[in-house]
């Protein structure tokens, strides 16, 4: 990745939670072109679109059917010709998101695999049972139950890694290798800046015997070829273009394997996205529980990322939210009195870390957890299938609703909220989702309107990226991990430094300022600006950004 692109900031979109512009309840291209003066504004250098290409839609997207069709419902090719025209003329990239480790059932290859074409049943992955019928392993599906599906007219079973709906590709196929790069080419030539590979690191399948564990992840999880398979696909696409940007989904990865991925000079990706810090608040790996988070774990997590990434050249991407991640200021901060202080909070912390941030939408709002009390109400396939699920197991009505409040990717699917009208201005018509019901004092007109407002101090994280060389290219030094409220470490780069100090909690505490010698002065707070002291007493959630510069601060 070029060395200027790590100055970059990426927003991520949910299309369809984003912005109707037609009044069917479901936003479309249309309606993000109407939204880049907004996204202009509050400053990112590329937009990541979730999928948007034809798909039945059982995993919002993530079952795609046609990767050269655009889907009806978000508009049609030329509604994306201009998009990439539109934001170009801002200065914004468009990153598509890339979803080859599964198709849709949908889709014309399984289609031909279940008509029985030899060519492409090559394409998936189908096995005989066991002895006595059963499926060829115990793994489960990450949407629960069994991993392998069954089709009687084959006497086959078919893998699965999620939905029933999301039959795996087959990638020691090299014809679906190459109709992987074709579809990459295809949309870099249509001016397409950024790529971002779903959950990419599961694409090479080990061995296919039962796991002890019972879910199978040892076996296909940064897989033998893994590695190779990446840098094939970069040789034949990306890598011919420095100006594309790659991000890599790592689903349950290692450190050591994401050294490579992301590696200076390892020919795979320009960054990679791991998960580790977002279960903190999971009991071992099961997420569908109610425990509270482990802000030690959470800290030493992200402390040890950075350092070791660090050592090895590799770059992170970093961030607290996505479409498939609870909001962040529900999760770790304070949804009420303190919320507007807790987001700013937050979001210092991850701009200010080595690698590259990712906003999702609504996030510089400071938006909130969905709140739903009816399973009528959701919608995520993930979600619907572990109310039934924790039921099962025993759970209570009661609890099941809660722990979904909780972790249902839902929380951060509900509509982008950007004003005070009906259904937050996201349609005129009825939202494929419901609203959340604190969209009148959570919105982005309200948020523009109000130079304290959340969205504005996102507006300074970013600039300050740009102007700072400290950021974007800086070594990342932690401070004071043994304490439990605070969250801090230094940045340095060329005689420049940096120091980020954040209480993590609603209550005051203490930082004992060592770090501060002469020549500080603090830069951003999302109280007031203060001057270095040697002992800190910082305020509930409160964020601190210390600079030290060596002369050349633009």
């Amino acid at each position: 990745m070029k060395k200027e692109l790590k100055k970059s900031v990426v927003y991520q979109i949910y299309p369809k939670s984003f912005c109707d512009s037609d009044g069917d309840g479901l936003g479309d291209l249309k309606g993000v072109i109407s939204k880049l003066d907004y996204l202009e504004k509050l400053g990112v250098d590329y937009i990541w679109l979730t999928p948007f290409v034809r798909s039945p839609q059982k995993d919002n997207g993530y079952d795609v059917s046609d990767y050269y069709k655009i889907d009806e419902r978000y508009g049609t090719m030329d509604d994306f010709d201009a998009l990439c025209k539109q934001a170009s003329k801002r200065k914004i990239g468009i990153m598509m998101d890339m979803v080859f480790n599964h198709v849709s059932s949908e889709h014309e290859w399984f289609q031909k695999a279940l008509q029985g074409d030899p060519h492409y049943q090559d394409y998936f992955i189908f096995r005989k049972g066991k002895a006595d019928g059963s499926a060829p392993t115990n793994w489960t599906s990450k949407f629960g139950g069994s991993a392998w599906e069954y089709v009687e007219q084959m006497d086959r079973y078919y893998l699965h890694l999620f939905d029933v709906s999301q039959p795996d590709l087959n990638w020691e196929n090299p014809n679906v290798r190459k109709e992987v790069q074709n579809v990459v080419n295809y949309w870099l030539d249509k001016g397409v800046k950024g790529l971002r590979f779903d959950v990419i690191n599961l694409i090479s399948k080990g061995e296919y015997l039962d796991d002890e564990s019972g879910d199978g992840r040892k076996y296909y999880t940064d897989g033998p070829k893994v590695h190779e398979y990446i840098q094939e696909l970069n040789e034949a696409t990306f890598g011919r273009d420095a100006d594309i940007i790659t991000v890599g989904e790592m689903n349950s990865t290692s450190m050591e394997h994401c050294f490579r991925y992301a590696g200076e000079d390892t020919n795979e990706l320009s960054m990679v996205f791991n998960f580790h810090h977002m279960k903190v608040d999971y009991m071992g790996i099961e997420k569908w529980v109610l425990v509270p988070y482990d802000f030690m774990k959470l800290k030493g997590l992200l402390f040890d990322w950075q350092m070791k990434m660090q050592e090895h050249h590799a770059w992170n991407a970093v961030f607290w939210c996505n479409h498939d991640q609870p909001r962040v200021v529900s999760r770790f901060g304070d949804e009420g009195a303190l919320r507007k202080e807790s987001a700013k909070m937050l979001a210092t912390v991850i701009h200010c870390l080595r690698g590259t941030p990712y906003i999702y939408q609504g996030e510089e709002l400071g938006m909130t957890n969905a709140g739903f009390t009816s399973i009528d109400e959701y919608r995520d396939v993930e979600s619907l299938n572990h109310f039934r699920i924790l039921q099962d197991r025993g759970i209570s009505e009661q609890n099941a609703y809660a722990i979904l409040g909780v972790h249902s990717r839902d929380n951060s699917r509900t509509p982008m909220q950007w004003d005070d009208s009906a259904n937050a201005g996201f349609t005129t018509g009825t939202p494929w989702i419901g609203v959340n019901r604190n969209y009148h004092e959570i919105n982005a007109a309200r948020s523009t309107a109000d130079d304290t407002s959340i969205f504005y101090y996102y507006q300074k994280l970013i600039q300050m990226r740009k102007n700072l060389d400290v950021i974007a290219y800086g070594d990342f030094v932690p401070l004071v991990p043994e304490h439990d409220t605070v969250f801090a470490y230094e940045r340095t780069y060329q005689g420049e430094k940096l120091a980020v100090i954040c209480n993590f909690y609603g209550k005051e505490t203490q930082f004992s300022a060592g770090c501060l010698d002469d020549g500080y002065e603090c830069i951003l707070s999302n109280y007031e600006k203060r001057e270095p002291e040697d002992v800190l007493k910082l305020k509930p959630y409160e964020a601190l950004v210390f600079y030290k510069g060596n002369g050349n601060r633009e």
